[in-house]
């Protein structure tokens, strides 16, 4: 049975390196619905978020393959319970839409979105939330005359409390235990 995994992958900051990721996914005909790439907690280190819907045995092969690149430190997966995550939309309307002012400002309103900027021939808003949310205001605005419409990926932080700072000083420990057993 598929289920939604949003995978979090920590690396060095390497050009192509994402490139060599998304291949591993290309390779095996998944799909990938959402991908954000940004710095981390930490100093020199970044974060891939990518979002597939697969089985859990064909993300555990994504995760172990995505860890033999060198340049990755760590890769995580979760199901949706486990994380807490949101993504950003910017919605084009026609200015005509304040013609209907009360039925407009009610819809943003209601959806806690924003207005960023009123221009002659349009309207830009904003909606920070999860999927359903921002496919919700669109289907809300869609009846004043959508012009534009982006979103970005998923941005996610894990619930459960282990880091990524806790999970390298446990390599680091286990690396020191493996030398001083080897050099005995």
């Amino acid at each position: 049975m598929n289920t939604t995994y949003t995978i979090s992958i920590f690396t060095e900051d390497i050009i192509g390196l994402l490139s060599r990721v998304t291949i591993i996914f290309t390779r095996r005909h998944i799909n990938i619905e959402s991908i954000t790439a940004s710095e981390s907690e930490m100093k020199g280190i970044y974060r891939y978020t990518i979002v597939v819907t697969v089985s859990e045995e064909q993300v555990n092969k994504l995760v172990k393959q995505i860890e033999k690149q060198v340049e990755v430190l760590k890769a995580f997966y979760h199901i949706s319970s486990e994380i807490i995550s949101r993504e950003i939309a910017l919605y084009k309307v026609s200015s005509e839409a304040l013609k209907e002012n009360e039925l407009f400002t009610r819809i943003v309103n209601e959806n806690h979105a924003k207005i960023l900027s009123i221009a002659p021939e349009y309207i830009v808003i904003e909606k920070t939330g999860d999927e359903r949310e921002i496919k919700h205001l669109f289907n809300d605005l869609e009846k004043f005359g959508m012009l534009e419409f982006v979103r970005s990926g998923k941005v996610a932080i894990t619930k459960p409390m282990k880091t990524l700072n806790t999970f390298l000083k446990e390599v680091e420990n286990n690396s020191k235990t493996v030398i001083k057993h080897f050099n005995k």
